[in-house]
């Protein structure tokens, strides 16, 4: 059973929740939408160390909290007729039909995605059979991704899959070599999903974004920078 305790300090005027832990190294994150700083730690670690570690972040901490000030974010979605969603980097125009039997969602022509649903089908449903859909979808865009760049890494995943993540695009749990992508990928540009693709993969080889590991996405993706930028530029759920 894992132990954990959370508390909260004040560095700089900055509130920081400190989550102590079973784990070997000290982590710094920073949290959409509103910056939220959250500190793990091992145990043994002391609050003179805990200050001097947030302290010597305090600029990237900055950085962070001011990129998600300033990016764009989707309003709360309705699911109702007429409104916007996205796949895979194009906009759609939702068209909302009821329907006796099967429910789902399909793409009709250029830009409508029609959500097919029961009659008085309440919001959460709706959602919930939107995203399921999203799931699949996604799917079946990373299938081939992960096919062809795992033999160009010389690398392979023990498994991969699809979950809601509040704070990344994707995850790499480098001993079990088990790597999850974010469904709000599905709404993002195939370019953008195939770096996120090859960034995990590579982690791979590179458990840390050192040199080595820039060096190695800069070999097999050379536009990798611009990719991720437009990305991370990218609206908000």
């Amino acid at each position: 059973m894992k132990i954990i305790k959370s508390s909260f300090i004040e560095v700089a005027g900055l509130q920081v929740e400190v989550v102590r832990k079973a784990i070997r190294h000290l982590h710094i994150t920073v949290y959409p939408p509103d910056g939220r700083v959250r500190l793990a730690v091992p145990f043994w670690v002391g609050e003179e160390a805990i200050r001097l570690a947030v302290i010597e972040r305090l600029e990237w901490i900055k950085r962070h909290r001011e990129k998600f000030a300033g990016q764009v974010r989707q309003p709360e979605r309705a699911m109702a007729e007429g409104e916007t969603h996205w796949f895979l980097g194009k906009k759609y125009r939702l068209e909302v039909r009821e329907v006796p039997g099967r429910e789902g969602v399909a793409l009709r022509g250029l830009d409508s995605m029609e959500l097919a649903v029961r009659a008085g089908s309440e919001l959460g449903h709706r959602r919930e059979v939107l995203e399921r859909w999203y799931r699949k979808r996604l799917k079946l865009e990373i299938e081939p991704l992960v096919a062809k760049w795992e033999p160009e890494l010389g690398v392979k995943a023990a498994t991969w899959g699809v979950r809601k993540m509040k704070t990344r695009w994707g995850s790499c749990n480098v001993k079990a070599k088990r790597i999850w992508f974010s469904l709000e990928l599905a709404k993002k540009p195939p370019e953008c999903l195939e770096y996120v693709v090859v960034h995990e993969l590579i982690h791979l080889l590179e458990r840390r974004h050192d040199a080595r590991f820039k060096e190695l996405m800069t070999l097999h993706l050379p536009e990798w920078r611009q990719i991720r930028k437009q990305l991370n530029t990218a609206s908000l759920a």
